[in-house]
């Protein structure tokens, strides 16, 4: 299946799981410059959930904007799953949305050893809930790896959303 019809069934199942709630999202997004908050705001079934978008492409600006520890942000280029869950966590502490989601990966071409199709994402909640995902999409080309990481943001998004209100078990 196309990244493109993945997008447009994951909108789809988004918008009908956002249904008659007034939940937002946050989203951080790294790699993907704002594609994914540009699509929400698109979609008329998915723009008033929209509550804010964070573009943080540089280093400096994950860390300034969305509190992500140094450290972590210069390890692999900022492409791990600390910095994905930071982003995600400072997005939702920056406001007053329900869900944040973040994307960092390397989208091409390859520079020094980095793993072109490696995205993380990380889904987080009021409730207390984290998702995340390790993708590895391939060098599939610039274009195609960013509509992949597009595509699992929403498959997690509309995950993160169906899952909303049911118990958070913590474990000791």
């Amino acid at each position: 299946m196309s990244a493109q019809r993945d997008i447009d069934r994951h909108i789809q199942r988004l918008a009908a799981a956002l249904a008659g709630s007034e939940l937002r999202w946050a989203i951080a997004e790294s790699c993907t410059g704002g594609q994914l908050a540009a699509l929400m705001a698109r979609e008329a079934a998915l723009g008033s959930h929209l509550e804010r978008g964070y573009v943080v492409y540089s280093i400096d600006a994950k860390c300034e904007m969305l509190g992500v520890d140094r450290a972590d942000a210069e390890r692999c280029e900022a492409v791990n799953s600390e910095v994905a869950e930071a982003m995600a966590a400072g997005a939702l502490a920056n406001g007053p949305a329900d869900f944040a989601i973040a994307i960092t990966g390397f989208c091409g071409p390859r520079e020094k050893d980095e793993e072109v199709g490696l995205v993380h994402l990380a889904c987080a909640t009021r409730e207390g809930r984290r998702f995340a995902q390790e993708c590895h999409f391939g060098d599939l080309g610039r274009s195609a790896v960013l509509d992949h990481a597009v595509a699992a943001a929403l498959a997690m998004m509309t995950e993160a959303v169906e899952a909303h209100g049911a118990p958070v078990l913590h474990s000791a």
